[in-house]
């Protein structure tokens, strides 16, 4: 409409930002490549981002690149959810339809909460995950858009974005792995100030290499002349570049500024003000152009034509005549789709805003609201509510803003912008007291929230401050603000103190048992133990039922007992009273999985499986990944691994789908756990490491690196495992390590510390775990734990280190094997393994022992432990002296185990043995079966002769001072000696050195057959 409208003071020559514009193009280059990329446009308004961006956009077109653009848009406190992704994935959608829709395909109701487009909102699920679901589905799209071609998505004034817009441009950047894309994104950078909430994402994206942060400086004397000549078309006068370059300090956008004031003729009025500045030319406007721009600057960043008509309440002519007005003067600009009108600068636009009295501000964003309540059809339909709120809300119309801000609260939990729900919901709060009572009267529950009837309120009240609440309480926690959800919590106590709704109250301190849990603040059992006696007495309910279940599933993790049942089991009959269907299939997730460890075994797998299909039938993906988590665990308790693993992938596509990443992780994580077993190690790498990768809490994340701890372990490469090991502890925290997580952590730590040849630590390591205590099944994660540490202390036999306190370890271990369970063939077998390694760590195991050992675990698919086993039972043969034909075949199997599953010591141990024996290790091997003279295991080693004394001085214990005085040497010499043996023997530490040197036997003298040769002890 105002296309011919000349914008003289913008210059036709591009300046000063050569540099940058080359990044930015190569970036085109390497996304070109399939490297998606990240790029971070910051600098103060007015230096010059749009035209950077402009200019790159202008490349990216030549060069055949599909562009999109959108910008955040500032109306409120609370802005508009995903508004800049909103707008530039319409614009892909206008370019690409097809193709988008085919990107799209499968999750169009999911993705319709950023492109309403694809679709209807649905209006569920809501968990912790679903915004993250969104994310995931958002950038899959992204990449698979951006296939095959060159997508640029640009997203303009940062600094203005939504929570929900900072969270998904963070995840992009963080997770976008394949496709032809490049994301920038703009700020203003003076406007982040040290609390401003972009900041902690820019220190976020500075630490990822992938992230190019681009920050535009003030032009220099000679860039300004140049930007002059470019908007005069022709040389300036150097005592006018002096002027401007004096006034404007260097900012692009003052420069344009000041030579469009000189060209009015506003030079004598000219102050240093910006604010006068920016207002100097709006205010030689025509007068109804002048109250046009007023109206726009209240608008929000964009003002659809058909709304400003409706506002202004001018006729179509003078409407025109008036914009035509302000972008003849560069003030307005019509929008690209040629929908609306947005000022060319923002500052511009503050400063007019500003500019307005408090009671004109009111009167024009009540005329915005009036006109938006009696045409629907004015602005697009997804930002109508958010907008409404927003325009009542300035009005300062309590009456009218509270209905409004509600109603876009709810729309903003359905594009599961969960931190803009909150602030809206916060907003309602702060402005219900000032509505009168029978406006309060009228609103009700059901329609603004979506935890009823779960938190006790009754639809046929009205709504209250407490269902408000009830409701911030859910969005904080759902959008990552623990600590407010905390809050929230105990605002509703004190309120609550009277006693006058126990269901309501009940319901808000089993969401503080929660949100206690996962903030460190305790295992949150007082909290559940408070919802139990607030229920107690009540009847049947949704409330009663969940608080059962929360009680129940308490008790499985952190104190396993057979009273546990009992809770599930009312928590189900409680859920099936008042038919709630969900909280039934949870309470009997928790009775299949208690049932298991109880040893009703097949009744609760049963169950587990019948929730499972249920749960899925109904569409309960949730429920139905929280079965497969528990089912798979039980399994691979059970020792049937392979079932495991194939039920782990059948749920991990199930939550895959709807991106239900935590559960993924959980699956994936129980999947590792069970590849591990079976010896598919390098299977259960990729498992951990897709665990870790898209688990967004600390639990399963914690449990992924654990998985990848024992692997690390199990190869021996014990730094990668202390690592690995202090990842996952700082994951589960202290506060509330559950024995599903604590056990395995004395594993790992024994493991590694024997490995470090640390045998008192290993020990107290062994006594705590022992001291904690082994409760109802928790047998599959400490049999480990005994024969880990029964193992360390059969290999340590005759080190010096190692004989105080041994007898007391040992005593320790054969009390906590005589009273641990072994339900399954597979624990059994570990009882016995850890009854020869007892024998062994005093010289008493004989073949016959370790022939059980190896009996046990033939039939078992447990490889690693049986190659191990193997290796003890040759051992035990060659010792006594039996026959050399089937330890070949031990040898040979057990070492083929260990080549293939990668563990350095098993494999050194078996190699080191058969060159002994002189037995082959593969059927390719040539080597005589008879005995023949050796080669020296420490000349093999590369170690010299004083090395060879210095190691066997280390072995025994003495320090670097005991060995300078016993081998007539100073002490920094002997510390040189010993910083050469650990590097030559590949080991961290001098433990570590002495205890190799112990297992390899270079010094000790070798075991008697005679005893290997005595009468097996079966009791442990």
């Amino acid at each position: 409409m105002l296309g011919d409208v000349e914008t003289r003071s913008v210059s036709p020559v591009f300046v000063g930002r050569a540099d940058e514009l080359a990044v930015l193009t190569d970036a085109l280059t390497r996304a070109a490549g399939q490297e998606p990329q990240a790029m971070l446009i910051g600098g103060e308004a007015g230096v010059g981002k749009t035209r950077l961006t402009e200019e790159f956009l202008c490349e990216a077109a030549r060069r055949g690149a599909v562009v999109a653009v959108g910008g955040c848009v500032e109306i409120g406190a609370e802005g508009l959810p995903f508004a800049p992704f909103s707008t530039a994935l319409r614009s892909l959608h206008r370019a690409l339809p097809g193709e988008l829709a085919v990107a799209a395909a499968g999750q169009e109701d999911e993705l319709a909460r950023i492109l309403p487009e694809l679709g209807d909102t649905p209006r569920g699920p809501h968990d912790e995950e679903s915004t993250a679901r969104l994310f995931e589905l958002t950038a899959r799209m992204l990449e698979r858009l951006a296939a095959d071609r060159t997508v640029v998505l640009v997203l303009e004034d940062l600094h203005w974005a939504d929570t929900s817009t900072r969270h998904l441009l963070s995840y992009l950047f963080r997770t976008l792995a394949g496709g032809r894309l490049v994301v920038v994104a703009t700020y203003r950078a003076d406007d982040v100030h040290r609390r401003h909430p972009l900041r902690p994402l820019l220190a976020e994206l500075d630490r990822l290499r992938t992230v190019h942060r681009i920050e535009l400086p003030r032009f220099n004397r000679a860039e300004v002349r140049r930007q002059l000549a470019g908007i005069l078309a022709s040389q300036p006068d150097e005592e006018f570049v002096d002027s401007v370059f004096e006034r404007s300090d260097g900012n692009a956008f003052f420069v344009e500024e000041l030579v469009a004031s000189h060209e009015s003729g506003c030079r004598a009025g000219l102050t240093e003000s910006l604010r006068d500045l920016l207002l100097v030319r709006v205010e030689v406007l025509p007068d109804e152009a002048q109250r046009v721009v007023r109206i726009v600057a209240e608008g929000g960043s964009t003002v659809e034509y058909p709304l400003l008509r409706a506002v202004a309440g001018l006729g179509e002519d003078a409407l025109i005549d008036a914009l035509r007005a302000a972008v003849g003067a560069n003030i307005l600009l019509a929008t690209p789709d040629g929908d609306g009108y947005r000022f060319r600068h923002s500052l511009v636009r503050e400063a007019v805003s500003d500019d307005l009295l408090p009671g004109e501000r009111a009167r024009v964003n009540r005329r915005y609201a009036e006109a938006m309540e009696a045409d629907d059809s004015l602005i697009r339909a997804e930002e109508r509510t958010i907008r409404l709120a927003s325009y009542w809300y300035q009005a300062n119309d309590p009456s009218q803003a509270l209905p409004a801000v509600l109603a876009a609260s709810v729309a903003a939990r359905r594009r599961h912008a969960y931190s803009e729900q909150l602030r809206l919901l916060e907003r309602a709060m702060d402005l219900w007291d000032s509505v009168p009572e029978q406006i309060r009267e009228a609103l009700r529950p059901a329609d603004y929230t979506d935890v009823y009837p779960p938190c006790g309120c009754d639809p046929a009240t009205p709504l209250q401050r407490l269902d408000l609440l009830a409701e911030a309480t859910v969005a904080a926690r759902y959008g990552g603000e623990r600590e407010r959800a905390l809050k929230f919590c105990k605002t509703a106590a004190r309120m609550l103190e009277d006693g006058h709704d126990p269901l309501r109250a009940a319901w808000f301190w089993t969401e503080r048992s929660r949100l206690v849990a996962s903030l460190g603040r305790g295992d949150g059992w007082d909290e559940i133990a408070k919802a139990q006696e607030l229920v107690q007495g009540l009847p049947p309910s949704q409330v009663h039922a969940e608080v059962l279940v929360r009680a129940a599933g308490w008790g499985m993790l952190h104190d396993p007992g057979p009273g546990n049942i009992v809770a599930a089991e009312r928590a189900v009959e409680y859920a099936r009273m008042v038919g709630a269907e969900d909280i039934e299939l949870n309470a009997r997730i928790t009775v299949g999985s208690l049932l298991t460890d109880s040893g009703t075994r097949e009744r609760g797998l049963a169950e587990l499986r019948a929730v499972s299909e249920r749960a899925t039938e109904l569409g309960l993906v949730v429920l139905a990944g929280r079965a497969h988590i528990n089912l798979t665990s039980q399994l691979e308790g059970l020792g049937r691994s392979g079932e495991s693993v194939e039920l782990a992938r059948q749920g991990a596509e199930l939550v895959r789908k709807s991106r239900l990443l935590d559960a993924e992780a959980w699956i994936r994580g129980n999947m590792a756990e069970s590849l591990y077993s079976l010896g598919r190690w390098d299977e259960a790498t990729e498992a951990a490491q897709r665990a870790l990768l898209v688990g967004q809490s600390a639990g399963p994340r914690g449990t992924a690196a654990a998985r990848l701890a024992y692997l690390a372990l199990g190869r021996g490469e014990l730094t990668e495992a202390a690592q690995q090991m202090a990842a996952a502890q700082a994951h589960f925290g202290t506060h509330d390590i559950q024995p599903q997580h604590r056990i395995p952590l004395y594993h790992l730590a024994v493991g590694i510390a024997a490995g470090e040849g640390r045998i008192a630590d290993l020990r107290a390591e062994t006594a705590a775990a022992v001291a904690y205590g082994f409760a109802l099944g928790q047998h599959r994660y400490a049999w480990p734990v005994l024969l880990a540490s029964a193992t360390a202390e059969a290999d340590a036999r005759g080190l010096p280190a190692a004989e105080a306190g041994r007898e007391a370890a040992l005593d320790i271990l054969r009390e906590a094997a005589r009273h641990l369970s072994t339900p399954t063939p597979v624990w059994c077998a570990h009882a016995e393994y850890v009854r020869a390694e007892l024998l062994r760590a005093e010289a008493r195991d004989t073949v016959a022992d370790w022939t059980a050992v190896e009996e046990a675990f033939r039939p078992l698919d447990r490889p690693y432990l049986l190659a191990s086993a193997r290796h003890q039972l040759a051992e035990a043969v060659l010792a006594a002296g039996g026959d050399r034909e089937p330890v070949t075949t031990l040898l040979q199997e057990a070492y083929a185990t260990a080549d293939r599953l990668g563990t350095r010591r098993l494999r050194e141990d078996l190699a080191l043995l058969a060159q002994r024996a002189r037995l082959p290790l593969t059927a390719a091997d040539t080597r005589p079966t008879v005995p023949a003279p050796q080669t020296d295991p420490v000349e093999a080693l590369g170690l010299t002769s004083r090395e060879r004394d210095v190691l066997r001085l280390v072995a025994a214990g003495s320090t670097n001072r005991k060995i300078a005085e016993e081998l007539f040497i100073s002490p920094k010499t002997a510390s040189v000696h010993v910083s050469n043996i650990l590097a030559k023997l590949g080991v961290a530490g001098r433990g570590e050195a002495a205890a190799l040197a112990h297992r390899l036997r270079l010094f000790a003298p070798p075991v008697p057959v005679s005893a290997r040769t005595e009468a097996p002890l079966r009791g442990v």
